[in-house]
């Protein structure tokens, strides 16, 4: 066996009530590599680690460290085995410090008592070591999401790890976070840790990854070096074809303008901001994390408290105050974070397609439930959800699915504005293709579209214009035949 080689999980099988989440999948993990595992929502990416944290226990399969033989039954097990994993939803304790957050269940005891001041010195020192600028004393509530990672990572470090497995570690970061981030995976790899990469994010592959593995249906397609495989090489391992059109835009002829808003101000993080939207066109809102792009639609759909500007809609001043103006004006707007501001987690797909048109199939005491399928079963088809039934509860969805949910819920409203914040986030390269298509052919219909994105790729490719924010204001406007990545981060740090 190779020397080099880290971690080896052989002939791995892991099936659930009528479902195979896992076919004999064979992984490697080389220390000081980056190894990036990639595929689509249900392509059996977190079984797979949940089987090498202790989380699931495999049905079938040998797990190997440095070529020694391992039993794997439990996170405890895990963690004596040098295993960390970093899972998406950060799992700190948010009324506890930095320091007690890092040795939660270890701390330095001093006789009966624990040794704070050590435990202190002890975490001040780890953070330090990786040039982070957080101090121990302080409550991870009080931390952003990017300090609330690195504090993760630290507390990963602090068992001595040697294999660190990151699950979407950049979805919620600014790219100036997502550098830093880099940087501390690489000062990691020298010192011979293994990471194990899940991403979404294609672009980030190149510039931190050695190698990638692709999954689908369970089973293990394929591994490739990074630096000798292309993006449409492993779109096509993920998803069983080639995805031509990825990216899918017909641009049309320029409409009248439907929506206008002048001087739009918080008094918080919108500053004086106008804009305008025409008839059945896309207009992409870019910039940094922080540069206030969601504020101003949640301003402008009444979410928070506009203080200043006006709006028009299709050339009359419209004034809205709450969601119910918004809405009742043609405006809709499908949030960034769809599990805390927008789905019923628990509730079926029913409830959560219909819940803004319940006036539609309710009158009075009387329910017509048959009206309220119809509406279910129409979304459904028209965003190709794929669930069970509409009685499945929307958790069990993949991050697509959730999302097809999500946007045919706003949909069902008949608004003339659909407003997207980061309509892909978290969602797998089949599914967010569905979902471009899905755009395009709402605005050959006459509707138009405001997408907020992070992912510069998807606003130049899915955009008519695109309007740049920074601090608050929209600091210019790019047409689709004359934006480049460049020129949006000119305006975005303007």
């Amino acid at each position: 066996m190779d020397t080099n080689v880290l971690l080896q999980m052989k002939n791995i099988h892991k099936t659930f009530p009528g479902v195979y989440a896992l076919k004999a999948v064979d992984f490697e993990l080389r220390a000081g590599e980056v190894h990036a595992i990639l595929g689509e929502n249900g392509a059996g990416k977190s079984t797979l680690i949940k089987v090498l944290g202790g989380i699931y226990t495999a049905d079938q399969g040998e797990i190997y460290i440095e070529g020694k033989k391992v039993d794997i039954k439990s996170v405890k097990d895990a963690q004596e085995n040098g295993i960390a994993i970093i899972h998406q939803e950060l799992v700190l304790a948010p009324y506890m410090t930095v320091a007690e957050n890092i040795f939660l269940g270890r701390e330095p005891m001093k006789g009966k008592f624990v040794n704070t001041t050590k435990m202190y010195e002890d975490a001040q020192e780890l953070i330090d070591i990786y040039g982070v600028n957080i101090d121990a004393k302080t409550l991870v509530r009080n931390l952003t999401i990017a300090q609330q990672q690195m504090v993760e990572i630290i507390k990963a470090i602090s068992y001595n790890s040697k294999i660190l497995v990151m699950d979407e570690p950049t979805s919620s970061i600014s790219d100036k976070e997502v550098k830093f981030l880099f940087e501390i995976m690489r000062t990691l790899t020298a010192k011979g840790v293994g990471i194990i990469y899940i991403s979404h994010r294609m672009s980030e592959l190149a510039e931190v990854c050695d190698r990638v593995t692709v999954m689908r249906d369970g089973s293990c397609i394929g591994t490739k070096v990074v630096k000798e495989t292309t993006n449409d090489e492993l779109i096509s391992m993920m998803v069983g074809r080639e995805l031509k059109n990825y990216y899918t835009r017909d641009y049309q002829e320029d409409g009248e303008v439907i929506l206008k808003c002048e001087n739009i101000s918080d008094h918080k993080m919108v500053k004086s901001a106008s804009f305008e939207v025409k008839k059945g066109e896309i207009v992409g809102f870019a910039g940094l994390v922080g540069a206030g792009r969601s504020e101003l639609m949640k301003c402008i759909f009444g979410l928070t408290k506009r203080f200043s500007g006006d709006i028009y809609i299709e050339g009359k001043k419209v004034e809205i105050k709450s969601p119910y103006d918004a809405i009742k004006h043609g405006i809709a707007l499908v949030p960034e974070d769809r599990k805390a501001e927008g789905l019923f987690l628990v509730q079926s797909v029913r409830f959560n397609t219909t819940i803004e048109v319940l006036n539609e199939f309710i009158k009075g005491i009387a329910v017509n439930r048959q009206k309220e399928d119809e509406i279910t079963q129409e979304y459904i088809d028209l965003m190709s959800t794929k669930t069970p039934s509409m009685e499945q509860p929307i958790e069990k969805l993949s991050g697509g699915n959730q999302q097809k949910v999500m946007i045919g819920r706003w949909l069902a409203t008949s608004p003339k504005i659909l407003i997207l914040d980061e309509p892909t986030r978290g969602i797998d390269v089949g599914a967010k293709s569905e979902i471009y298509a899905i755009m395009n052919n709402l605005v050959k219909s006459g509707m138009s579209i405001i997408m907020i994105s992070s992912e510069m790729p998807e606003i130049i490719n899915m955009s008519d214009r695109i309007y740049v924010m920074c601090d608050g204001k929209i600091t210019g406007c790019l047409g689709h035949e004359e934006v480049t990545q460049e020129k949006i981060m000119k305006l975005a740090v303007k």
